[in-house]
């Protein structure tokens, strides 16, 4: 501060401080009152004096590195093309990925949908080479339906219904042990995971807990908790993959143990390859039907109120409208049943027992077959079953004694059925072991009242192998089982074979006027959802039929 005169002739060195600050007594500078550092000095205001380095406040005329960005086009149009003609690195960088983003859009909004309409990428390519070592991927793959291990004596077996004597056509012999059965694994069986509802099953089926083994297939049965079930065993089935029309299934088995105690189920069993055993929407209205006539007996309940049938009627009835859903119009379909084995006990002599039937629909009054028709080949053995039939299906059945060695793999026995597909000309034939033990023909389900011929299965028919646990197949003795299902119990398989009459054969899922794979590849939703339990569920239309509705 210099002061050379009186208030008008004060000048100052502070900046943004103006001789007009003064009120003109020394001391009546700073409004605030307070000096450096907020202290008072004699009412002065002081500021530290210095250049403009050293200033908290630059003068007016002082540049600072930062006064370009509040003033960027003080140069005017020439400043503005300075900056565009001088290329920064990084700029050039952002224009780059700038142009990458708008040919990534242009590709995938116009030019892949392009390659995908012209399938482009659905051309072939040669596989891929993973490595230098060939692997001999190959060997597993079976190149016959006989297989190689078979023996010679098994070539031939002959016939008891007239055929001369009838050439393998078919075997698997499990001798590859580690054999597994999920979806897509093998060239003739699939092993599903389901729960056989349809006939209230206490385990659940899971392809975990089927395999091969010193030779043999082995199902095991076994304490598993799984979902809300207590139990797991396995199903094997040939569905759409293998199938038979005609000729000898034969199957060498050694059932699960303990022998002699009640409540397990082993099942070796054919099945109208039109049902998929386990999937109730697929089997509903084709199951059992094996009928190729046109009256009440395609009919819900059989158009009967004394509860003689619940089944929904045929849905591929010979006498569809046209135009319908149908797999072969003008022919009845169905999916009859025939079982070569089906396991249970003698309570009372404490050793097990086999089932043998064919189990078909529409149902004769009351169940009654004429027996006129059905021999029993040893009565000392085999004796007729006494359960005939029920709401959901008819059956001619014999029940045979077995060996109480014939388990846990102390010793096998064959099973097995030869049928010869027909009306009334139609026959099937039982064994245990080489010996016959029941017989009938097709007259034994002829026309009766105002149900016409049953036939003796004319359809494909696919294998299943199963070891189950139902209440509704026999009284449970828990208590005893329980001990040994909590270690596991198997069921093996020593082979399975089919024979069939030479120059006839018929190893197909698509016989002549039988025609399923077509039908079955048009109705996924049917076949591959074991959860659908109608076939209303599915989407698909029950067909009409010109003795329940109009045809147009």
């Amino acid at each position: 501060m210099i002061v050379t005169g009186d208030k008008a002739s004060v000048t100052s060195d502070i900046p943004f401080a103006s001789p007009g600050s003064f009120s003109g007594d020394e001391g009546a500078f700073a409004p605030f009152g307070f000096g450096v550092n907020g202290d008072r000095d004699g009412g002065w205001l002081r500021f530290p004096i210095g250049a403009s380095d050293t200033s908290i406040y630059p003068s007016w005329n002082e540049k600072e590195n930062d006064d370009d960005l509040h003033n960027p086009a003080k140069d005017g149009p020439k400043f503005v093309l300075k900056n565009i003609k001088t290329w920064n690195p990084w700029i050039c960088l952002q224009l780059l990925f700038l142009i990458l983003i708008v040919l990534g859009v242009l590709c995938a909004g116009v030019l892949y949908p392009i390659l995908l309409s012209i399938r482009v990428f659905d051309r072939e390519r040669p596989p891929e080479r993973l490595s230098e070592f060939d692997f001999g991927m190959l060997e597993g793959i079976r190149t016959s339906m006989i297989d190689p291990d078979t023996p010679d004596y098994a070539m031939t077996r002959d016939s008891v219904l007239g055929r001369g004597k009838l050439k393998l056509v078919f075997s698997d012999e499990f001798e590859q042990d580690g054999r597994t059965f999920y979806p897509g694994e093998d060239q003739f069986w699939t092993a599903p995971r389901i729960h056989y509802a349809a006939t209230n099953d206490l385990e659940m089926y899971d392809p975990d807990f089927i395999t091969t083994k010193d030779g043999v297939l082995e199902i095991r049965f076994q304490t598993y908790r799984d979902y809300d079930l207590d139990f797991r065993s396995g199903m094997l089935q040939s569905w759409n993959k293998l199938c038979f029309k005609g000729g000898v299934m034969e199957v060498s088995a050694s059932l699960a143990g303990p022998a002699g105690v009640a409540g397990l189920w082993p099942g070796i069993w054919s099945l109208g390859n039109l049902a998929r055993p386990g999937f109730r929407a697929s089997s509903d209205g084709v199951w059992p039907y094996s009928y190729d006539q046109c009256d009440v007996g395609i009919t819900p309940n059989q158009s009967s109120t004394d509860g003689i049938s619940f089944l929904p009627g045929q849905r591929l009835a010979k006498c569809v409208c046209k135009n319908e859903d149908h797999p072969s119009p003008g022919t009845g379909r169905g999916a009859p049943e025939i079982d070569a084995l089906e396991g249970t006990i003698n309570y009372d002599m404490k050793i097990g027992e086999v089932t043998q039937s064919s189990q078909m629909a529409p149902f004769d009054i009351w169940y009654q077959t004429n027996y006129d028709y059905v021999a029993i080949k040893n009565h000392s053995v085999t004796r007729m079953n006494s359960w005939q039939g029920g709401p959901f299906q008819q059956a001619v059945s014999g029940v045979t004694m077995l060996n109480n060695d014939w388990y846990d793999g102390k010793q096998y026995q064959k099973y097995a059925f030869e049928y010869i597909p027909g009306k009334a000309d139609g026959a099937i034939a039982w064994f245990v072991g080489d010996e016959e033990t029941l017989r009938m023909t097709g007259n034994a389900i002829g026309p009766n009242g105002n149900i016409g011929q049953r036939d003796i299965s004319q359809e494909p028919m696919s294998i299943i192998l199963n070891l189950g646990m139902s209440e509704n197949w026999a009284w449970i003795d828990m208590e005893r089982l329980a001990p040994r299902l909590a270690q596991g119990t198997v069921m093996r398989i020593d082979y399975v074979r089919i024979y069939q009459e030479e120059g006839k054969e018929l190893l197909t899922c698509d016989p002549p006027g039988y025609p399923t794979t077509e039908y079955i590849a048009k109705h996924p939703k049917a076949y591959d959802n074991a959860n659908l339990t109608q076939w209303d569920e599915t989407g698909y239309p029950w067909p009409k039929n010109k003795f329940m509705d109009q045809c147009h």
